[in-house]
């Protein structure tokens, strides 16, 4: 829930109150299930990030074990996570356009999405939970005979993207309600760490995969998208978010079409036996620590295993949207509430329950509730009242 402090239209405090939903999924970790099952349990923590999750799991936990996965397997890791990638940044775009009342828009972006999400079904068995990850590997190889499909599709982002630019970037509507929007600089996404596109859309260049490669990305050419490499300037608004977003998806084309090019022979699982693996990690002792980045920003996964235990001694996990909740404030204050569901979807917030504001006002005390619908509603109205204006 967001508790607003307004002026008139303008936003002068903000208070997000995050809530409480319990799933349970570290208490399962620790107390029913074996580190093998954590796997799809960690799959479980967000249905759009299914894979950085369970990445940054087995990494944790192979550390805390000492097991190495095959070369092979690691890049195969980074091709279904810049898939994952992908999908997540273009619904995030659909999504985006239509807090500003631009539906046409969202229903094109989530149609173009449906080919990555195609192909993500085609590699993996399935569309969401793709259970592709196994502690020392994964579980299913890419063959060269599936090279051309995927060489496909990412031809085929290739040719719309110059159109996507266009309708996200050049569009005088979209800019008016993006720019200026939403500010956060640099130096308050440094105080507040704020990690993923936000925090590169303010000009900190910091992303896991350049600062401390994992799996097959210290083999690849990475390097954290900012705005300034389109546009030679940061804002830190809305605007710049689309652009780090945007430039992501391109990055994501190139580096699944190195890992097709440098993909190395051999197998793809350390321990191709469950039942010796289990072994092996139930006589383990130690614990282990893995980052991922993931399409919102940095995922950790914290493990402890400890010897003659079936379980998880600890599991830990930290979301990006945990961290990346606390710009909120900054963010919105001093900006309009029809600013709101844009302002705050540009972070691409994951969690339960945001669907609603409490709007205070700041001189009579009064306290109303504004549901998603209305506070959409008035984004909306904003951007017909605006480009009437431009029109006029």
């Amino acid at each position: 829930r967001l508790d607003l402090s307004i002026d008139g239209e303008e936003i002068v405090d903000v208070d997000v109150v995050v809530g409480q939903v319990h799933r349970g999924i570290e208490w399962l970790g620790m107390n029913r299930n074996n580190p093998i099952q954590n796997i799809y349990i960690a799959e479980r923590v967000c249905s759009i990030c299914n894979i950085c999750h369970p990445f940054a799991y087995v990494m944790a936990v192979e550390q805390a074990a000492g097991i190495t996965p095959p070369e092979r397997a690691d890049y195969i890791r980074v091709i279904t996570a810049e898939m994952e990638r992908i999908h997540s940044h273009l619904l995030w775009a659909g999504v985006a356009a239509h807090e500003i009342g631009f539906d046409s828009v969202f229903y094109l972006v989530w149609r173009v999405r449906e080919d990555i999400m195609d192909l993500i079904e085609y590699v993996t068995g399935n569309r969401v939970t793709k259970a592709m990850f196994q502690i020392g590997g994964v579980r299913r190889d890419i063959t060269e005979e599936q090279f051309p499909k995927i060489r496909q599709s990412l031809d085929y982002y290739k040719s719309i993207f110059d159109q996507l630019e266009r309708l996200f970037l050049d569009d005088r509507t979209i800019r008016m309600r993006t720019r200026n929007v939403g500010i956060l600089k640099k130096e308050d996404a440094l105080k507040l760490l704020t990690c993923g596109p936000t925090g590169r859309a303010s000009g900190v260049p910091k992303d896991v995969r350049q600062d401390q490669p994992y799996g097959g990305y210290a083999d690849l050419d990475i390097k954290a998208i900012t705005p300034d490499m389109l546009t030679g300037t940061v804002v830190g608004d809305v605007y710049d978010r689309i652009i780090v977003r945007l430039l992501e998806v391109a990055q994501s084309i190139e580096i699944i079409e190195q890992c097709l090019e440098k993909m190395p022979p051999g197998p793809i699982l350390a321990q191709p036996k469950t039942a010796v693996l289990l072994k092996t990690l139930t006589q383990a002792e130690g614990e282990g620590i893995g980052r991922a980045e993931a399409p919102r920003g940095e995922v950790v996964h914290y493990v402890r295993l400890e010897a003659g235990r079936e379980t998880l001694s600890t599991w830990k996990i930290r979301a990006p949207t945990y961290v990346n909740l606390m710009s909120i404030p900054t963010i919105l204050k001093g900006g309009q509430i029809a600013d709101v569901p844009i302002a705050f979807a540009s972070i691409d917030p994951c969690l339960s329950c945001t669907n609603r504001a409490i709007v205070v006002d700041s001189k009579t005390k009064n306290t109303s509730l504004l549901s998603y619908r209305e506070l959409h509603e008035l984004s909306v109205e904003k951007t017909k009242r605006l480009e009437a204006e431009f029109d006029s």
